[in-house]
């Protein structure tokens, strides 16, 4: 009960005390509360994952009962995950948000927003009410909003804000539906009942609550075609909430599907089949799209709905293995799950901080306008490209070990698996194959053209690296992509509990990740870094032997050019034009050119716009007809008092003559009857 007041009362004291501080007050006072709540419920989370689960009842209300609060494995785990992504998003806001240091109302309300942001999703992972689960949603929803339209006088932020906003609670709402459909046929909130009810209507039934809740969640997390408003909202957010939201903030939609596969008795079967498809298509459509994107912060967030998609493609291999009886398939599809729900929190995280970076330098994030950062800003070149590599599912990093899980899953199926099911371990093989093979070619360009080569812009302000301090979070997250790509048993072992919880529920065998194919991660983990010792030292040597020597740096075009400009180097839409191309039936891409006339011409432009098409199927074109509906009752509002007055005349009728009406109608069945 104290861990209950501590987790209430510093938030509450903190959001009292924060507006009568100064600017390095309110910091200190922010970074203060969220440590606090991050070492409170850590303690709690590294107890659930060694199997020593936190349970306590509140007294709650009259309407919702008891409040049951509860951390077992799987909370344990994303609440880890949560507290560190806040740990350093929020030692990096701390440097980064000086830069908004003339508008301390806006950084007021800022502050009391993360610490409510943080609190909310926090609580999401123990409680186990549905009214206080919705309302612990409702805050996070509304916090996350409200530090996104942070730059609020910017149009396009208003209107990012209100599309995250919207589709927020379209979730809301599904999650509201499933939850009054158990509450009417129990009688109660607690989040046992939706297991007791799964369980005495199997079937038909319990797969339609479950779609109920999948749909509230995919919404959150980003699955194809729920990802609308996840391209806006990450580059329209700061850098640290951005990173935040790619970090864990989708990540709650995952924890949420997890969640009610626990609680609902389901065919796992069909339900893996179903999530398997919907993530193949998440990962691929995703990625393909983040390739055309030429704004980078908006690039990022395309990647996030492809890694949502790997993370999908684990849980609905683990749903399979649980529904086929298949032990290996099922611990080895969930850890993956895990695992990648871990890494991608930590290389996005970095890549949006490292763009925040990039933004506070340069002011744009116009890919086009960048290049040759890499002079100018070494350590964020750098920790860009870890982050890259990682992502990219490239050994030795994070990123391919949980990926490297899914498919020794895969494989494991391939040995037991009929001849029915061998088009589904093909079709999901190559989809991870040409996601990672996609990614490559994204993040080829995206180093590529803002890091090296020339400076495609003059940039009226000095450019230069970030003080260390908003680097020292960026190097402790690349230091956990690195430790997990070189120890990843430590990592696998903290993870059996979290499976154990979903092996349990067909009473799987499995008790440890040895003997499953996965032995062969140290050797491939330190081969790479054998690789990257011995780069290094050719490195090294080369520097040792051009010390004494003069070395002349030249322009990379000036040979074989009458003209050079850094204008010839590589665009980002040049880079893919033939991807473009080939994939072009697949999206939408819009010109504006202007002819280029002689040998060197003064005036030349360029450029295309990329545009979803899912966004214009399901957002523009309803949203659209609707417009031209309602704009044929636009004579209604005509002005004019007459008018105004007829309407207040009419509705007076009404409400006299509908009674008179409904009584007449009554009395005439009822005579009906008689006869």
């Amino acid at each position: 009960m104290n861990f209950v007041w501590g987790f209430l009362l510093i938030p509450l004291l903190a959001i009292c005390v924060l507006p009568f501080l100064s600017m390095k007050g309110k910091a200190i006072a922010v970074y203060a509360v969220i440590s606090s709540i991050a070492i409170l419920t850590g303690t709690l989370a590294f107890q659930g994952l060694a199997g020593q689960n936190f349970a306590l009842e509140l007294p709650g209300s009259l309407i919702s009962g008891s409040i049951e609060l509860r951390v077992d494995a799987l909370s344990a785990w994303f609440i880890l995950i949560i507290d560190f992504t806040f740990l350093t998003g929020g030692f990096y806001g701390l440097f980064y948000m000086k830069a908004y240091a003339d508008q301390p109302t806006n950084l007021t309300l800022h502050s009391i927003l993360f610490i409510l942001l943080h609190a909310s999703l926090v609580s999401l992972c123990a409680i186990q009410n549905s009214i206080a689960f919705l309302v612990a949603w409702e805050i996070m929803a509304l916090s996350a909003f409200l530090c996104v339209i942070f730059e609020h006088e910017k149009v396009a932020t208003i209107r990012a804000g209100i599309n995250f906003l919207i589709q927020s609670h379209i979730s809301i709402l599904f999650l509201m539906l499933g939850f009054i459909w158990v509450a009417s046929q129990t009688g109660s909130y607690d989040f046992s009942a939706i297991h007791s009810y799964s369980m005495t209507h199997p079937g038909a039934l319990s797969l339609m609550l479950f779609l109920f809740f999948f749909i509230g969640f995919a919404i959150k997390a980003g699955f194809v075609p729920f990802h609308t408003w996840l391209p806006y909202a990450h580059p329209a957010a700061p850098a640290p909430i951005s990173g935040i939201m790619s970090g864990v903030l989708i990540k709650i939609g995952i924890f949420g599907i997890l969640r009610m596969l626990l609680l609902i008795d389901l065919d796992y079967t069909v339900v893996g089949i179903v999530i398997l498809i919907l993530s193949i298509i998440s990962g691929v459509y995703g990625v393909m799209l983040a390739i055309l994107q030429h704004n980078l912060k908006r690039l990022l967030a395309y990647h996030s709905i492809e890694n949502i998609g790997i993370i999908g493609i684990g849980i609905g291999l683990g749903c399979i293995g649980l529904g086929t009886n298949h032990p290996v398939l099922c611990s080895l599809g969930f850890a993956g799950a895990l695992l990648h729900t871990l890494n991608h929190s930590l290389f996005k995280s970095l890549l949006f901080f490292t763009a925040g970076n990039v933004y506070q330098a340069t002011h744009t994030l116009d890919i086009e306008k960048l290049g040759g950062l890499v002079k100018k800003m070494p350590q964020t070149a750098i920790l860009f490209l870890l982050a890259s590599l990682a992502i990219c599912g490239l050994p030795p990093f994070n990123g391919f070990i949980s990926e490297f899980i899914l498919y020794t899953g895969l494989f494991s199926w391939l040995q037991q698996t009929q001849i029915t099911s061998l088009i589904g371990i093909i079709v999901t093989v190559s989809g991870l194959v040409l996601i990672g093979g996609l990614a490559l070619i994204c993040f080829t360009k995206a180093f590529g053209v803002v890091f090296l080569g020339n400076p495609r812009h003059v940039f009226h302000q000095e450019i230069k690296e970030v003080p260390f301090f908003q680097l020292l979070p960026l190097y402790f997250i690349a230091a956990f992509i690195v430790l997990i790509g070189m120890f990843p048993t430590v990592f696998l072992e903290m993870l059996i509990m979290p499976v154990q919880l979903f092996t349990g529920l067909h009473q799987l065998p499995f008790t440890s990740f040895r003997g499953n194919g996965l032995e062969v991660l140290a050797s491939v983990s330190q081969a790479g870094w054998c690789l990257v010792a011995l780069v290094l030292l050719l490195l090294g040597i080369r520097k040792l032997v051009l010390r004494k020597r003069n070395v002349t740096v030249l322009p990379t075009w000036n040979c074989g050019y009458t003209a050079p400009t850094a204008k010839i180097q590589y665009t980002a839409s040049s880079f893919v034009k033939s991807y473009s191309k080939l994939f072009g039936m697949l999206f939408l891409i819009f010109k504006k050119e202007k002819e280029v006339e002689g040998i060197f011409p003064t005036v030349a432009h360029l450029e295309t716009r990329p545009y979803d098409k899912i966004e214009k199927w399901l957002i523009d074109t309803p949203t659209t007809n609707l417009r031209v509906f309602l704009g044929r009752f636009r004579f209604v509002q005509n002005g004019r008092l007459q008018f105004y007055i007829l309407y207040g005349i009419l509705f007076i009728v009404s409400v006299i003559s509908i009674p008179i009406l409904y009584d007449t109608v009554k009395q005439f069945v009822e005579f009906l009857k008689e006869l």
